[in-house]
């Protein structure tokens, strides 16, 4: 069964970066900068930026090392099955290792960055000929259209595909990677990736925001995270999310 649907409601949250805790967050944003082909965008003292079409992938610093694999990763795009091959060849040569997660014999390949991050490097397919190098970002879910329907919500993104098995959601340019949710594991402890949101407003905005989302099934959560300029909640599975303002 396939979905398609034009609009997502009222709310003025916009999907913004792919947040990635990492023990040396500028020496992994600089192997990621490699990995995809793209520039360090900022860096400050809460984390290193790399801009990507539509996306940002931020690397922000924590004390506790990975445990188990991450329930969201990130797939890289592939032109041919040639370049498919060369990828995992530079990647693996600048320090990514093969990574077993019981994916068995499939088209694309699992890799771990420096740090233990998995990721795919996928085989060619048309629906991401034209992401750039960063295919998609893929979530484990228990319902993965239900959660796909949340985060079409917070994500301004529409619902392309889906059925109970695999959900996706895209910017409605067209043009950047996929949010994918696939068939998983329930969520347990904290996940070391984690999506943020941006409001269209002010500070004074951002909370009525947070309690438009709650209406879908978002709670506030606290993780420690102290005095911050954002809202921390987890989605409808556990998953933490950041809203932040602009700026």
């Amino acid at each position: 069964m396939s979905y398609l649907v034009g609009s997502v409601g009222d709310v003025a949250t916009r999907l913004d970066s792919v947040v990635i805790d990492a023990a040396d967050p500028p020496a992994l944003a600089r192997w990621w900068a490699d990995a995809l082909d793209v520039e360090i965008t900022h860096r400050h003292e809460h984390g290193v930026g790399l801009g990507l079409d539509g996306l940002h992938l931020v690397f922000v610093p924590v004390a506790e090392p990975k445990r188990g694999h991450n329930r969201l990763h990130l797939d890289l795009a592939s032109s041919s099955v040639e370049h498919q091959r060369a990828t995992v060849r530079r990647l693996c040569s600048a320090g990514a290792v093969p990574c077993d997660i019981g994916q068995g014999e499939v088209p694309w390949v699992v890799l771990a960055d420096p740090e233990g991050n998995e990721f795919c490097v996928l085989d060619p397919r048309p629906e991401y000929a034209d992401t750039g190098p960063l295919a998609a970002v893929v979530v484990e879910a228990v319902n993965p259209l239900s959660l796909a329907t949340f985060w079409g919500v917070a994500s301004s993104w529409p619902l392309v595909r889906g059925d109970e098995d695999f959900a996706s959601l895209r910017h409605s340019s067209g043009t950047g990677p996929w949010l994918e949710f696939i068939r998983g594991r329930a969520k347990t402890g904290r996940n070391r990736v984690h999506l943020e949101l941006r409001t269209t407003g002010d500070e004074d905005s951002l909370w009525g925001e947070v309690r438009y989302l709650h209406r879908f099934g978002a709670e506030r959560i606290d993780i420690g995270q102290g005095e911050v300029r954002c809202a921390v909640l987890a989605d409808p599975e556990g998953n933490e999310l950041c809203v932040s303002t602009p700026g």
